[in-house]
């Protein structure tokens, strides 16, 4: 069979023939139709990620640890963590049958793989109980989470939402997503801390944040009040680090701020993940809430790869032979 074939760890997928895999005991083969490729699959190809070892026992191996595919019977699945060497992005791949759910019906597979994009924004409900008509502050916007964090804060109702990035034209885009104010943080130091000062108005109450480093200490500098006062409280939290992994906080902006920390796993467990992706697969199906994505077949997997061009848009790699873009309206 064809599929992503890794050599060596900080390498390129290549695509090329591999052993078809055969199902043990408790195994199932599994015909792949979609798979989103993602920061974490990168990660796990280059070694950076802390599971890596985990799930890269071997070499050559395949990348991509979940995916849509169908069983011997067509029965369309979702599947996760296929017995290494055996990874998503191939033309089949084994796994057990105990990591096997039933797909969303009504849904495109290409958009079902980027559902759990949207989840991770959901956290603004899950983890910081996010209230209709509170302000909402997400940091890193225009990557895939952050576009559909947007959608999801919408969608669950925030009053009024604030975004940050780097790109100014991306950042224009969240505005017709339902951003209200945007916020570039390439500028200095005091520029960003004026910046997060004059968008809140009010100020935040939530804050979804998927940068870190020195944007958030520029935020908690800002969130810092000036006088001995009642600060208002912001519940922050921490979902990503693509600006950095660590940040020095100084005392007085847990003393003096009003901020809670807290990570996107908060009160998450197995009926608040359900509820959040039963949310998440309604909204889809129904169109109130659309994916961007770029498709590509398996056999461009190699450039595909490389691509830095997507701006936002996920990178879904299917089984079709053509490339389609489509922003889950199809």
């Amino acid at each position: 069979m064809k599929a992503a074939v890794l050599h060596e760890i900080g390498g390129i997928p290549r695509y090329e023939d591999f052993p078809e895999p055969v199902a043990g005991d408790g195994e199932v083969v599994v015909e792949v139709k979609a798979v989103a490729v993602e920061n974490v699959d990168k990660a796990m190809a280059t070694g950076t990620h802390f599971a890596s070892k985990q799930f890269l026992t071997q070499l050559p191996a395949i990348p991509g640890f979940d995916g849509i595919g169908t069983l011997p019977d067509g029965t369309l699945v979702g599947f996760g963590r296929p017995r290494p060497p055996y990874g998503a992005l191939a033309e089949r791949t084994v796994v057990a049958k105990s990591n096997i759910v039933p797909a969303p019906e009504g849904v495109d597979p290409a958009v079902a793989v980027a559902l759990s994009s949207a989840v991770t924004g959901f956290a603004v409900r899950t983890a910081a109980e996010l209230a209709p008509g509170e302000t909402v502050l997400i940091q890193g916007a225009t990557g895939v989470a952050g576009r559909l964090a947007v959608k999801v804060a919408r969608l669950l109702g925030a009053g009024r939402i604030v975004c940050t990035g780097r790109d100014d034209v991306a950042l224009q885009e969240l505005r017709t997503l339902g951003a209200d104010t945007v916020i570039n943080t390439a500028v200095s130091d005091e520029a960003l801390v004026r910046a997060y000062t004059d968008a809140a108005v009010g100020g935040y109450d939530v804050v979804l944040d998927f940068l870190w480093g020195r944007p958030t200490e520029m935020l908690l500098r800002a969130l810092t009040p000036e006088k001995l006062k009642m600060a208002k409280p912001t519940r922050l939290v921490q979902a990503g680090e693509s600006a950095g992994p660590a940040l020095t906080i100084a005392a007085q902006s847990l003393r003096m701020s009003g901020v809670e920390i807290c990570g996107v796993g908060k009160n998450l467990d197995a009926t608040s993940m359900a509820d959040a992706y039963n949310q998440v697969v309604e909204w889809a199906r129904d169109g109130s809430l659309t994916f961007d994505l770029e498709r590509v077949p398996l056999s461009q997997i190699e450039a595909a790869w490389q691509r830095t061009d997507l701006r936002g848009r996920r990178l879904v790699v299917t089984s079709s032979s053509e490339p389609k873009c489509a922003t889950g309206e199809d």
